[in-house]
């Protein structure tokens, strides 16, 4: 049964849990403006009825939804876009040049996540990936304006977490929708020291000095809020930007150090230096959990992470 596990923030913001995973993970992000909405991310197909339900309780007509603006097109971001899309008649999908192929047709995708999941595992985490008409898609390049309701959005192309990336800026709240380029930062490591924010490097596009980049393009704007997929709204975005390029910095370094042969072998030890630096880093945040509860939190995020800086290092290798 659809759930309505929301944030409300100012400015007509509402965080939606997708429901991915487990409860905090992945949200994706309404706003409202004058009688239209847009969504930015969808999470998956699993999470489209949380976000129909959404649109009920406020009552909003699927039919006022201008926009559906998936950030990139990971499926914990975009995998739910076509189900959406199916459910408001009215709406364009709004997505970057590098992403568009993949929405119009997600073979590709499909059979990615499959060889990675089997196909069981494939349908009860992901769920149906469904094509969206093509006549119904924008892309969106590097500074593309878009509007709903009188309120105005920037896309700005933004990679570095992945070359399909764009995010999304808010004028009227002065507030970047970042998907994954401004790190992760979950809400279970707040106190009184603030927040804690590390990089997601999730194969396998990562690119450490593209990304420390786009992070100067973001602070640029001296944006009052940012907020994120994994988790919720960063309040002090310039100071968080300083750490998260730290951090990028750090996994860079972190990979180069593996002396390991690419592969399985490299992807351990890789991830077992990221859990130091990860460990060390909320000792010094003062983390008050014990280490089996944040080793529940993380260990997903640490695994994709080690796995995107093994393939990183493959690619210059290569190169």
């Amino acid at each position: 049964m659809p759930t309505l596990d929301r944030i409300e923030y100012a400015n007509r913001i509402t965080c939606i849990d997708t429901h991915y995973q487990r409860p905090g993970l992945a949200a994706c992000y309404l706003l409202e403006s004058e009688g239209e909405a847009v969504f930015i991310d969808t999470g998956t197909s699993h999470s489209v009825p949380h976000l129909m339900a959404l649109l009920e309780r406020k009552g909003i007509a699927a039919s006022q939804v201008k926009y559906v603006i998936p950030t990139h097109v990971h499926l914990d971001h975009a995998g739910g876009s076509g189900e959406l899309m199916r459910r408001l008649p009215r709406a364009s999908l709004v997505i970057h040049p590098y992403g568009a192929k993949h929405m119009i047709d997600p073979a590709k995708l499909i059979a990615g996540a499959t060889a990675v999941y089997g196909e069981a595992e494939f349908e009860r985490q992901l769920g149906r990936l469904l094509p969206v008409d093509e006549t119904r898609v924008i892309e969106a390049p590097d500074q593309t304006r878009i509007s709903f309701g009188g309120r105005e959005l920037l896309i700005l192309d933004t990679p570095g977490h992945a070359r399909h990336h764009f995010c999304v800026y808010d004028a009227e709240s002065q507030a970047f929708f970042s998907g994954d380029t401004f790190g992760l930062s979950y809400r279970e490591f707040d106190n009184e020291n603030g927040q804690f924010i590390m990089p997601p490097t999730t194969p396998t596009q990562f690119d450490p000095e593209t990304w420390l980049a786009t992070l100067q393009k973001l602070t640029a704007f001296s944006p009052q809020r940012v907020y994120i997929t994994h988790y919720g709204e960063i309040s002090d975005p310039l100071e968080m930007a300083k750490k998260l390029g730290q951090g990028i910095e750090d996994f860079a370094a972190i990979a180069r150090a593996s002396g390991a042969a690419p592969g399985p072998q490299r992807i351990a030890e890789i991830r077992a230096n990221l859990n130091a630096w990860m460990m060390q880093g909320l000792e010094a945040h003062g983390c008050r959990l014990s280490a089996e509860t944040i080793d529940a939190l993380m260990a997903m995020d640490l695994t994709l992470d080690a796995q995107g800086l093994d393939a990183w290092l493959t690619r210059m290798e290569q190169a």
